[in-house]
């Protein structure tokens, strides 16, 4: 039991350690490019945010379904790696459809892996809305601030 909390901790932390690294990537370009953000016109580029975040969002939950699957098919959990990928995927977005199973010495992973999926997914819904508000409440600032001149 301690060396599945131990493994699943650990695996939890990389997933911490990824996100957070993503975050900071994001955060950096989101400040980079603000000003032109800012610009008109204004609903393309609210879109084209809106994308890339959604983007970014399915491929921190790849990269988090992917750590812990590629320890699932280390540590021999499965047959194989579809296997693996797949119960991690199911597992990690809290689907849980049980028709793959971990071995029974090894099912508080299980939970981790599910209860790491659910904290992922509310930090990016968290960090997707505020990266929305800001580049939307910049684009209706930049249309109320007057122009040099007028």
């Amino acid at each position: 039991m301690f060396v599945e909390i131990f493994m699943g901790s650990c695996l939890m932390l990389i997933n911490i350690l990824i996100a957070g690294l993503s975050f900071w990537a994001m955060e950096t370009l989101l400040v980079r490019v603000s000003p032109w953000f800012m610009r008109a016109p204004h609903s393309p580029k609210l879109m084209l945010a809106l994308i890339i975040a959604a983007l970014w969002s399915l491929w921190l939950v790849t990269a988090g379904v992917w750590v812990w699957a590629l320890a699932f098919d280390a540590m021999g959990l499965f047959q194989n790696l579809e296997e693996a990928v797949y119960f991690s995927l199911v597992t990690y977005t809290t689907l849980g459809f049980g028709d793959v199973l971990l071995p029974l010495k090894w099912r508080l992973l299980a939970g981790m892996a599910a209860a790491n999926g659910l904290l992922n997914m509310g930090l990016l819904v968290a960090v997707l809305v505020e990266a929305i508000r800001h580049v939307r409440l910049g684009q209706l600032a930049s249309r109320q601030t007057p122009t040099k001149g007028s």
